[in-house]
């Protein structure tokens, strides 16, 4: 008869230590013996802690930054790498590659179990593109026990949400579950409407007793603010202007995203699986917005400029076959992914327009520019990637982690305007090779290296003059302690870790006016994460990070070197606090997000200010159904910039805003 393992649910609370993390690795190993930097945070944290956008969930991690803008969707910075070619955002473990930049979902938390992150190099599993991070929100599984959960609420800034989930059986052998979800809000701005839609279908069926069906079909819908910040005055912000919104009037952005999935799960033999799994994603995105804004101080205007229509329209289909053996001490994974990708970009280059408006009380007018927008250009994309990893229990104490992917791109781009087209071929190898060893049954002492690679600019959107440049090529060695205390009220993980990436875009030292890859820059750091119940109604959730992030060659124009220059977007240190209160039925909680000093340019002439923002939320648990909870943000109303928009403006915060949700579940 097979063998029947029963498993307990993994606590929702503390740093997800003893679930299997398979974000990491594909060996489904635990994040207790994995030897890399891992975390985890469950859908009861994020509710209990009141964050409606999966980057508020994310960045309450440790030592994510939150750099998103209307231009690139959703972005991040961690280790000291920062934007959507080195951290990797992925869907329930699928990964829609990056074109010009943008990664627009998953966008927020509902219809996810939990939010899974990867620090540092994970090219082994993912491919290029994941030195800094790889982030995976995980979906809710159908189950056959019928379920319902609800949620509704409102908010300042005219904020509506809502979202349904329900889940059941499908004969005696199968299970669905459907999440849908919408909001709207004016985000405390002038002409800030945004709003956002989607519904997530899951199925999964027993065809035998060996043979496993899962399917997914998916569709979002995002309109978000069309907002691109506020201009400085005098070289800082004007809490006068926060309220500004200085785009045009007729100001557009969407975002559409289809997803469709099918798998099957072969159980061969007691310790061989085989899977397939099939994927097919389509992104439709377009803007049109007055994008750059600048304060006259001699005319007392804001002069607005770069009048923006752009299009992306992408399809990528992609197949992972992929076998495991698992025979208790000796667990091997290898698969062979493939995957086409054609990404058609359609612009209004060069971008003109111009205007001037008054500071306040001003008439937004119209998109006008004298540029028409027509397609630029197609890609076509082919990607191959093998992979192998390996673990053997080499003890009862010692377990040996070692894994190899190879992944070939190869890109060919076709000019809609006539210009010259060209094909190019990509590759990389990356390696981890680590090792976790037990000093007892719940501690453990790890250490790795690895290697990984990031393209420099996102593939799908190469174009001519960086053709010829190869993928950057990035190594990393860390450390670690990871420990559960007292049957796991308590967990804590510390690491440190130094990475550097070479090959990047510099000046040609010998003619500045040649772009070459022989920059390199590189970081190093600590990481300390900590969970624990510090009594029966309370629990404390802390993390910091201190990251030395430099280049160590990189020349920009008029030759200025930036070597020993801290690269633009990363901060030296972050925090995140929470204090959690559960007693009968009341719970409350607050906390505090410390974002450090961040450079605007390489050459660290310019800077966005350190901030603290402080949280509370209070719930009351009305019946065993029924939840009614009270979120507070930005309790000090501080005014602060989240990330920039050039040198002459800063997108700001969030002001302080309370919502209130109502949430049933049977």
């Amino acid at each position: 008869m097979p063998t029947v393992t029963i498993q307990a649910a993994a606590d929702d609370e503390g740093l997800g230590l003893k679930r299997r993390n398979a974000t990491a690795s594909r060996l489904d190993l635990t994040a207790q013996d994995m030897p890399a930097s891992v975390e985890s945070l469950g859908a009861a944290s994020i509710e209990a802690r009141g964050d409606v956008q999966l980057k508020d969930a994310v960045t309450r991690t440790t030592g994510l930054t939150d750099i998103s803008s209307p231009g690139n969707g959703i972005g991040y910075a961690a280790r000291g790498f920062s934007g959507n070619s080195a951290i990797a955002i992925l869907e329930d473990g699928q990964r829609p590659q990056v074109g010009s930049g943008t990664a627009t979902y998953p966008s927020d938390p509902w219809g996810y179990e939990y939010i899974e992150v990867l620090r540092g190099p994970g090219s082994v599993v993912h491919g290029s593109g994941t030195t800094g991070a790889t982030i995976n929100a995980v979906r809710k599984a159908p189950a056959g026990a019928a379920s319902l959960e609800a949620m509704a609420g409102i908010g300042g800034g005219r904020a509506l949400r809502a979202g349904v989930g329900v889940s059941g059986a499908l004969g005696e052998s199968g299970a669905f579950r459907v999440d849908a979800y919408a909001d709207r809000s004016d985000g405390l701005i002038e002409r800030g409407n945004a709003r956002h839609g989607k519904v997530l279908t899951s199925l999964a069926y027993a065809l035998t007793p060996a043979i496993d069906l899962a399917m997914q079909l998916d569709h979002l819908e995002q309109k978000p603010q069309r907002y691109f910040g506020t201009p400085l005055i005098n070289g800082g912000l004007a809490r006068a202007l926060r309220k500004q919104n200085y785009n045009v009037g007729d100001a557009d952005i969407g975002f559409d995203d289809d997803k469709a999935l099918v798998r099957l799960n072969w159980r061969v033999a007691p310790a061989l699986t085989v899977t397939d799994e099939l994927v097919y994603m389509k992104a439709r995105r377009h803007w049109r917005n007055a994008e750059t804004y600048y304060y006259n101080p001699q005319a007392e205007m804001v002069e607005r400029s770069d009048y923006i229509a752009i299009g992306h329209d992408q399809e990528q289909t992609g197949n992972r076959l992929e076998a495991r053996w698992n025979a208790g001490a000796k667990r091997i994974v290898a698969g062979w992914e493939a995957a086409t990708i054609k990404f058609t970009h359609t612009n209004n280059a060069p971008y003109g327009g111009a205007s001037s408006v008054a500071p306040t009380g001003f008439k937004p007018g119209r998109f006008d520019s004298p540029d028409a927008l027509r397609p630029n250009f197609t890609t076509h994309t082919r990607t191959n990637a093998l992979y192998a990893e390996d673990s053997h229990a080499l003890s009862a104490r010692l377990l040996l982690l070692a894994g190899l992917r190879h992944d070939r791109y190869k890109v060919g781009r076709v000019s809609l305007l006539g210009a010259a087209g060209f094909t190019s071929t990509l590759q990389s190898t990356a390696v981890r090779l680590g090792l976790t060893w037990k000093l007892g049954d719940d501690t453990s002492l790890y250490g790795q290296l690895s290697s990984g690679s990031d393209p420099v600019t996102s593939l799908l959107s190469l174009n001519l003059a960086n053709s010829g440049y190869k993928l950057t090529r990035s190594r990393q060695a860390e450390t670690g302690l990871k420990q559960s205390l007292a049957g796991g009220k308590a967990q804590w993980t510390a690491a440190l870790y130094r990475i550097r990436k070479d090959d990047i875009i510099t000046r040609d030292p010998s003619n500045p006016a040649l772009s070459v890859q022989g920059g390199a820059q590189s970081s190093q750091g600590a990481e300390l994460s900590v969970s624990a119940a510090l009594a029966p109604a309370w629990r404390l959730e802390a993390n910091g990070v201190y990251t030395d992030a430099t280049f160590d060659r990189l020349i920009e124009s008029g030759n200025a070197s930036r070597a020993g220059k801290r690269p633009a977007g990363a901060p030296k240190s972050s925090a995140n606090l929470w204090l959690g209160y559960r007693a009968g039925g009341w719970r409350a909680g607050t906390g505090a997000r410390y974002v450090g000093q961040r450079f605007i340019d390489n050459g660290n002439t310019q800077s966005l200010a350190a901030y603290t923002t402080l949280d509370a939320t209070l719930g009351w648990q009305v019946s065993r159904h029924v939840l009614v909870q009270l979120n507070l943000r930005n309790l000090t109303d501080k005014l602060y910039a989240s990330t920039s928009y050039g040198a002459s403006q800063y997108l700001l915060g969030e002001r302080r805003h309370a919502g209130l949700t109502l949430q049933w579940r049977n």
